[in-house]
Order: C-alpha cells, then structure tokens, then sequence
C-alpha cells in the first residue's frame, strides 16, 4: 500500500500521538548516531518527551558538547555586537536625517509662498525678515560681481591700449629716403609739367588774330 503524505500538524489522539513520537524519536537518534560514526561530527541531542521525560544522545560528552556550544554563541555574540550597535546608530542617523529633511522641505515651500495658510503673524514675520536678508545678500553679491566684471573690463582695456600703443610705434611711417633714380624721375616729370603747361586765357575773335597775338607774346 502506498503512504499518504503526513499532514504537519498536531496529532489528537493521544495514542497515535504517542506511538508516532516513539516512532520518529527512535529514528532521529538512530540518524544521530550515524552522522557522528560515518562522518566523525560532534553531535549532541536532547529531547523532551510531552511528559517531560528526557532522551538524549552524544558521540562524545553531553556536558563537553554543551559547553562548547555556549562558548561559541557567547563568541558570536560579542563578534556580533559591534555590528548590531552600529545597525541601530545607522537607523538613529537615518531617522534623524529623515526629520531634518522634511523639516527643511516645509521652510522651502514657506519661503516661496506655499503653504503659509497654517503660519501665524509671529512666523510670517521672521519669514519676512530672511527674505529681506535674502535678498539683501543677493544685491550685494551682484554688485560685487558687477564690480569685478567692471576690473577685468579696464584690465582688458589697459593691456588692448599698451598692445596698440607697441603696434603704433612698431610701425610707424618714417620719411622715406629719395634714391638718385627717383631724383631724377621727379625733376623730368616736373619739367615735363612745366613745358605742357595749357594756355587758358580766354580769346574772342577770329583765328587770324589770335594767331597774331600768339606770335607776339
């Protein structure tokens, strides 16, 4: 016949309840025992019956086994308190911060204008005075940027007029020297500019007479 698959819970018959813990009692110190020979652990079992009767099991020394338990629980322990401390300053911190955040969130939204429905006549007063504060150390900071702008503005201004004042005396004109051959080019052009000189005067009359004129001058 095949099993049926046990039900984890509370047995209430007492007598099948009874048999059963005989049943699985028998068989948890026979494993016991088997994984202290077939792999050479310490094991250590107690078991309390519902009557209160004790059963155990130790491949060595129940009171050994024992002691060497509570020393190393008690070695955990201390390893883990440290770490348990700093878990509980960490969460402190974090609500802390939590608080301030939330905190700071409301007087920003006071500051720009929202929420100010629950604000009494003492509290919309200081919130007045840090605007005024506020904005009071906004201007200062701009003029002395406007300040600082205006510096770098005539340093640069200083530093363009020097490099100008270099450039001008770099390449000033200087009188350029006349060499024989231009001499000569300006004194022929000069003469040439004499002898083609127009006569201009004005004359009235025919061409004889003004040819006769001419040949008398």
């Amino acid at each position: 016949m095949v099993r049926g698959k046990t039900q984890m819970r509370r047995i209430e018959n007492a007598t099948s309840r009874q048999v059963t813990f005989s049943k699985r009692r028998n068989g948890l110190l026979k494993k016991a025992f088997e994984l202290s020979v077939l792999c050479d652990a310490e094991v250590a079992l107690i078991i309390f019956s519902p009557r209160g009767k004790l059963h155990e099991f130790a491949s060595s020394s129940m009171h050994e086994t024992i002691e060497r338990y509570r020393k190393h629980t008690k070695d955990v322990q201390s390893n883990n308190t440290p770490v348990v401390q700093n878990m509980q300053h960490l969460e402190h911190e974090t609500a802390t911060l939590a608080k301030k955040i939330e905190l700071l969130e409301v007087s920003k939204r006071k500051l720009l204008g929202e929420g100010l429905g629950s604000c009494s006549i003492t509290e919309l007063q200081q919130i007045e005075q840090q605007l005024e504060k506020s904005v009071s150390t906004v201007r200062a900071r701009k003029m002395q940027v406007f300040k600082e702008q205006i510096e770098q503005l005539k340093e640069k201004e200083k530093n363009l007029a020097a490099d100008n004042a270099m450039l001008l005396a770099k390449y000033e004109v200087q009188p350029r020297q006349e060499s024989p051959e231009d001499g000569g080019n300006i004194t022929s052009t000069t003469e040439t500019s004499e002898n083609s000189d127009v006569e201009t005067e004005l004359f009235i009359g025919p061409p004889e007479k003004r040819f006769k004129r001419i040949m008398e001058k």
